[in-house]
């Protein structure tokens, strides 16, 4: 009796063809389910009440009354899970904070950018755009990432003790202003031996004042 017949290599190819594209279009996503990227800010099983602003949603109230302590409504985000004081699974819950929105708050509950191109040193002051995130577990009203102006507040790793202590015993010869970077003061301090003396005693009182500062315009540390 003949065996059974051998399927031939068209269909063979089309199996693993069909078979390929399955396998790729698991491994691509296609059969599992989205995770919200802020489920990896929100711990697991963790009291609600402690849960990140991200991982909430809140009723609230903007007709508050401003510095005043209110209480808001909140729900959990989906794939969010957290437990009450008992340790029960809930989903809606109360949050007490104080009223008044994300650019109100202390500069300690938020973040900001830097900027390393302005000059600090200057006058009067220089101020920069900067965007702030607040942290998260601090709520507040409106948008959670605002802008903000910032006066310039960088270091570039200048100590003011050192340079002060340059000024003083080898400020005649520019050592000062080499420190700071600014070669031009430096130079004509070396070659004119501080100025006679008169300029020495001046870098002496501008820099223990902070009126001289590095040349790339950072603070001192």
């Amino acid at each position: 009796m003949a065996a059974a017949a051998v399927p031939p290599r068209g269909i063979r190819r089309l199996c693993r063809v069909l078979l390929f594209l399955s396998q790729f279009y698991i491994l691509s996503g296609g059969e599992s389910t989205d995770i919200p990227p802020y489920v990896m800010k929100c711990p697991s099983n963790g009291l609600c009440s402690r849960l990140p602003a991200d991982c909430i949603e809140c009723r609230t109230n903007y007709s508050c009354v401003y510095g005043k302590p209110v209480t808001f409504d909140c729900t959990v985000k989906p794939s969010v899970t957290c437990v009450d004081q008992d340790f029960k699974s809930q989903k809606n819950f109360a949050i007490n904070m104080t009223c008044r929105f994300c650019w109100q708050l202390p500069e300690s509950d938020y973040e900001c950018t830097n900027n390393t191109s302005c000059m600090t040193v200057s006058c009067p002051r220089q101020r920069y755009h900067a965007n702030c995130t607040v942290r998260d577990h601090i709520h507040c009203l409106g948008n959670r990432t605002f802008p903000k102006m910032l006066y310039c507040n960088w270091t570039g790793g200048y100590k003011w003790s050192t340079a002060l202590a340059l000024s003083i015993t080898l400020g005649g010869f520019g050592a000062d202003r080499f420190y700071l970077g600014q070669w031009r003061e430096g130079l004509g301090k070396l070659f004119s031996f501080g100025g006679l003396g008169i300029w020495t005693l001046i870098d002496v009182l501008l820099i223990g004042v902070g009126y001289v500062g590095p040349a790339d315009g950072s603070l001192y540390i």
